[in-house]
């Protein structure tokens, strides 16, 4: 994909069946979530990161929410590896590429609610790849109920 930023590994989502639990976990390994303190969506989506030397957002999700930012989650439990691109054009471009060669697209580009163009493809396991542009504040809308 000559002439185009590379895309950089931004985010992985953790999609469990306790969030609460998986976030006390993952804290004995120094994964720093933040405190949402909204109940309803305590249950649903804590978002944290590493340390400050790895840029990576470390985001645990029921598997009911992960369903609302995917509408191709196949269910259960799993792992969104999540790339980041320099603009919402590439969301799309990179998506209908690989679309072209036969890679599964389990959501298409979208304006996701918290204001990035947003979309997901499966590796050849089967495994969600998510592709995302930079949050844009004016196509921010209301969350859907995470439940």
């Amino acid at each position: 994909m000559g002439g185009v930023a590379p895309i950089r590994l931004d985010q992985l989502n953790l999609v469990t069946r306790d969030v609460q639990a998986s976030r006390a976990f993952y804290a004995r390994f120094g994964v720093a979530h933040r405190d949402e303190g909204d109940p309803l969506w305590d249950q649903h989506h804590v978002s944290g990161q590493h340390s400050d030397d790895i840029p990576v957002d470390i985001d645990i999700d029921s598997a009911t929410f992960a369903a609302k930012w995917n509408t191709g989650w196949p269910g259960g439990t799993g792992v969104v590896l999540g790339f980041k691109v320099d603009t919402r054009d590439e969301v799309d471009t990179m998506v209908a590429a690989l679309a072209a060669d036969g890679v599964p697209v389990q959501q298409a580009p979208y304006d996701a609610f918290w204001g990035a163009r947003y979309a997901v493809v499966s590796d050849p396991d089967g495994n969600a790849v998510g592709i995302m542009s930079p949050v844009d504040p004016e196509h921010r809308s209301p969350p859907p109920d995470p439940r």
